[in-house]
């Protein structure tokens, strides 16, 4: 694979979000070496057949590569992977795989500790077997894939609907409703989420310390409410609630990646703005 194209790296891409940066990049003028991080390489090649038909013609080409965050093995097997077939290069990496701990955990600590896991410690660690790839790149990004609802400063706001929604407390009493209208997301999970996602954003900021030196730009990526699977609510019920397009994201995303929001490195970047912390 090793090329004069630009290596990119999207994790969790063959569904939501991620499969939607993929076609992105895919639709631009830009060459890329796309490569879908996915925990199951079938889905990859699906969603890369998919891509196909619906764009027979592009600059880029695509790729899959088998990532799991929840398995070092895995992840130590990728950074070996993508080191060999890209020559020792990787000039962006999109960490957007994540979500919420879904229907397996019982309890409050194993939500919480699943989701961490899943949307901190996961990209943290394949940041760490990338980083040598990232540092050898004459332009490296690094790309965290953050939410709106990790905004400590937002957590007393309640001036929009979406506000409005996540900050209500529920009615006296327990256990407590479902919380922010997302159907089966309870308190729990919810909770967990933000919290991780609020991590995550410091990570971010680690990160842009460790690699400022090696000219490595750094953001934390907040898409805005998308109407993807995420928390098995349903794109359908998510739109009815504000849900954009993910497709809007997407093309957020590939804006980063070609330059666009290279001002704001080292901060949460919204469409349209900085998110505060």
């Amino acid at each position: 694979m090793a090329s004069e194209k630009k290596i990119v790296l999207v994790t969790g891409a063959n569904t939501g979000l991620g499969y939607e940066i993929v076609k992105a990049l895919y639709e631009s003028p830009v060459a890329y070496e796309i490569v879908l991080g996915c925990r199951t390489p079938s889905n990859g090649e699906a969603a890369i057949a998919s891509l196909q038909s619906t764009l027979p013609s592009s600059a880029s080409t695509l790729s899959v590569v088998q990532v799991d965050l929840e398995s070092d093995a895995s992840l130590e097997a990728a950074a070996a992977a993508l080191a060999a077939r890209t020559g020792g290069r990787l000039d962006v990496l999109v960490n957007n795989a994540g979500g919420t701990a879904g229907a397996g955990p019982a309890t409050p600590r194993a939500v919480l500790n699943r989701t961490w896991d899943v949307n901190v410690a996961g990209p943290h660690a394949l940041t760490t077997q990338l980083a040598p790839l990232l540092v050898a790149a004459p332009d490296p990004r690094l790309l965290f894939v953050t939410s709106g609802t990790s905004a400590l400063a937002e957590t007393v706001r309640a001036d929009t609907p979406p506000l409005a929604r996540i900050n209500a407390s529920p009615a006296a009493g327990w256990p407590k409703a479902a919380a922010g209208g997302l159907g089966d997301a309870d308190a729990d999970a919810l909770a967990a989420y933000r919290a991780a996602k609020t991590g995550l954003n410091m990570v971010m900021r680690d990160w842009a310390r460790v690699l400022r030196a090696d000219g490595v730009k750094v953001w934390a990526v907040s898409p805005g409410f998308l109407a993807t699977g995420l928390g098995g609510v349903g794109a359908d019920k998510l739109k009815a609630i504000g849900a954009l397009d993910p497709a809007i994201g997407g093309r957020f995303v590939r804006d980063v990646i070609e330059g666009k929001r290279d001002q704001d490195a080292g901060l949460v970047i919204r469409a349209d703005s900085v998110q505060p912390w």
